[in-house]
């Protein structure tokens, strides 16, 4: 099963009174777990910044004028979303503005069933309780002493960590549940563990290695690990 947890940053509160979103940041989920896999992108709003915009996100006229436009960037977007459902803090909020940003394109828009809102789950868990972001940070212990100011990016990665303690923490289902939309043809049936950029060292002594290696020898030319090796 294959998840996307989403954030933007935006100019504002409002796409019909010309908000327009300049960051978004997504996190890849696999079977509850995270693959490495982002998707990460600065947009020109075509506008100027407010001030009180600003101040929340720290994204600038001058940082987001050399930025694609969110024509520009759109279907490379929708290439990594895909159908696939995406977990979001507030997500009638992510999901106005992009479907704003898709329609005036002409683009599909995004169905409002393929959002999973934490923040609504967080409501129904902990009744009465803050649940903003920074409130189930604390609660879960979550590290996000790096968000002095809001980033996308980094914010999906910390609501990564979030969602999965909502849920019941990591692997919640040990990864025996699957999906019952799946097909075979679905991203996650050919998903294989990248390869490590730098292998671990070994952590058998020379000793250990000779040792083995006379006891393999004692065996004969007809012992398993001689095949095996071969």
């Amino acid at each position: 099963m294959r998840e996307i947890v989403l954030d933007t940053e935006t100019t504002g509160f409002d796409p019909e009174q010309g908000d327009r979103i300049v960051e978004i940041g997504a996190v890849e989920l696999l079977n509850h777990m995270p693959t490495g896999e982002t998707y990460h992108v600065y947009i020109n709003p075509d506008r100027s910044m407010p001030k009180e915009a600003f101040e929340v996100h720290g994204l600038g006229d001058d940082f987001l004028r050399g930025q694609p436009r969110f024509r520009d960037i759109a279907q490379g977007f929708l290439d990594f979303v895909r159908g696939d459902k995406l977990v979001i803090h507030n997500a009638s909020f992510d999901m106005k503005f992009l479907n704003a940003e898709l329609g005036w394109l002409n683009l599909p828009k995004l169905p409002w069933e393929q959002a999973i809102d934490t923040l609504a789950i967080a409501r129904q868990k902990f009744p009465g309780a803050s649940a903003s972001l920074d409130a189930l940070c604390r609660r879960f212990g979550v590290d996000n002493s790096s968000r002095t100011l809001h980033g996308a990016l980094l914010d999906s990665e910390i609501l990564a960590e979030v969602y999965l303690e909502l849920i019941g923490g990591r692997q919640p289902d040990f990864g025996l549940a699957t999906s019952g939309g799946s097909t075979s043809d679905d991203a996650t049936d050919d998903w294989r563990p990248k390869p490590r950029p730098t292998p671990l060292p070994s952590r058998l002594s020379p000793g250990e290695a000779e040792a083995h290696d006379a006891f393999v020898k004692a065996m004969g030319d007809g012992a398993v690990w001689n095949r095996y090796q071969a």
